[in-house]
C-alpha cells in the first residue's frame, strides 16, 4: 500500500495572530514494504506530518493519497483509514485505560465489530508480536508493567487492528537501553516479516543506521533530503544543519581515516566499519 503526499502544506491556527505553518509544500511518496526514517530536529514539523497520514489532521493544502485515493476526499471512511494506517504516538503508554491487558489490546478491534474469536485470535498475534506471552500477562494489570512493557501493550492495541502501515513516533522516547532494545527487535522483526510499511520519527541516527531503507530529512516544515542512509549520511553538512550529526560508526570511520587508515569513507554501520577492519588486517596488516 502506497502514501503519497502531493504539495502538503499546513498551518496551525490559520487566520489568526497565532499562525505558525509548519508544514510547507511537502511532495513524498512511502511505497509498499519500506521502512522509512523521518528525521529533523525538534519543531521540524516530522509529528505535523505524520498525523497528516492516517487523517488526523487534513493539510491545509495539498492531498495524502493511500492507493491513489485522497484520504481527506469527500465520503471516504476515515475509521478505514486508520485501521490500514495505525499511528503510535510518543509515550503510547498514558492512553492505556483499561483493568486488562487483554482488554486494552482488543478495544480496537471491537471497534471494528469483529466477533469475539477473532478479537481473541488478534489479541493473541498482537501479544505474540510485541513478545508478551498471553498466558501470563492477558489478564493482568497494565498498569503493573514495567514502561517498556507497558510501552508494547500500547503497541500491540495498534498491530490488533493488522493495519498495513504502522507509523511510530520515536517509539523507544525515555526508555532504558533494555526497553529500547526489545521494541527497536520487535519493529525489525514485523518488517523483516512483511507484516507493515514501517516509517519511523527518530532522533538517533544509530537507531535509523541499523533499521531504516531509507531516510526522509525535513528542516523548517520542508522535506531537505531522501534518500538511502548511506546517501544521506554522506552528506555531512546537511546533517549538521539539520541537527542529526551522522551514526557513532560513521564518525568512527572518519578518524580512522584521519589517521591514515585506507577504508572507504561511506561507512556507517558498526558492521560495515569491522568488516573494513578486518580486511585490511587480513590483507597484511594495514591497520
Amino acid at each position: 500500500m502506497s502514501i503519497e503526499l502531493r504539495h502538503v502544506s499546513y498551518v496551525y491556527s490559520e487566520g489568526s495572530a497565532f499562525a505558525h505553518k509548519a508544514l510547507d509544500d511537502i511532495n513524498l511518496t512511502i511505497e509498499d514494504g519500506e521502512y522509512v526514517a523521518l528525521c529533523g530536529h525538534t519543531g521540524c514539523g516530522k509529528s505535523t506530518l505524520v498525523q497528516h497520514l492516517n487523517g488526523l489532521l487534513a493539510p491545509s493544502e495539498g492531498q495524502v493519497l493511500i492507493d491513489g485515493e485522497d484520504i481527506n476526499g469527500d465520503h471516504v471512511d476515515k475509521r478505514r483509514i486508520r485501521q490500514k494506517v495505525g499511528l503510535v504516538f510518543q509515550y503510547p503508554e498514558y492512553q492505556l485505560f483499561e483493568e486488562t491487558v487483554a482488554k486494552d489490546i482488543a478495544f480496537g478491534p471491537k471497534n471494528m465489530g469483529l466477533s469475539e474469536k477473532e478479537i481473541e485470535e488478534r489479541v493473541r498475534r498482537a501479544m505474540d508480536h510485541v513478545h508478551l506471552s498471553f498466558e501470563k500477562y492477558a489478564h493482568v494489570s497494565p498498569f503493573d508493567l514495567s514502561g517498556g512493557q507497558m510501552r508494547r501493550v500500547a503497541i500491540a492495541g495498534v498491530l490488533a487492528m493488522e493495519p498495513s502501515v504502522l507509523v511510530l513516533d520515536e517509539p523507544t522516547a525515555g526508555l532504558d537501553p533494555r526497553g529500547r532494545d526489545r521494541i527497536l527487535g520487535m519493529i525489525r522483526d514485523l518488517h523483516r516479516e512483511g507484516h507493515a510499511t514501517i516509517i519511523m520519527v527518530s532522533h538517533s541516527m544509530d537507531d535509523v543506521a541499523s533499521l531504516a531503507s531509507r531516510m526522509v530529512v525535513m528542516m523548517d516544515g520542508k522535506v531537505a533530503k531522501t534518500g538511502t542512509c548511506r546517501e544521506v549520511f554522506m552528506d555531512r553538512t546537511l546533517m549538521d544543519q539539520a541537527g542529526l550529526g551522522v551514526p557513532a560508526a560513521a564518525r568512527l570511520c572518519t578518524r580512522l581515516r584521519e589517521k591514515g587508515l585506507p577504508i572507504p569513507e561511506d561507512l556507517y554501520t558498526t558492521q560495515e566499519v569491522h568488516d573494513a577492519i578486518l580486511k585490511l588486517w587480513k590483507e597484511g596488516g594495514k591497520c
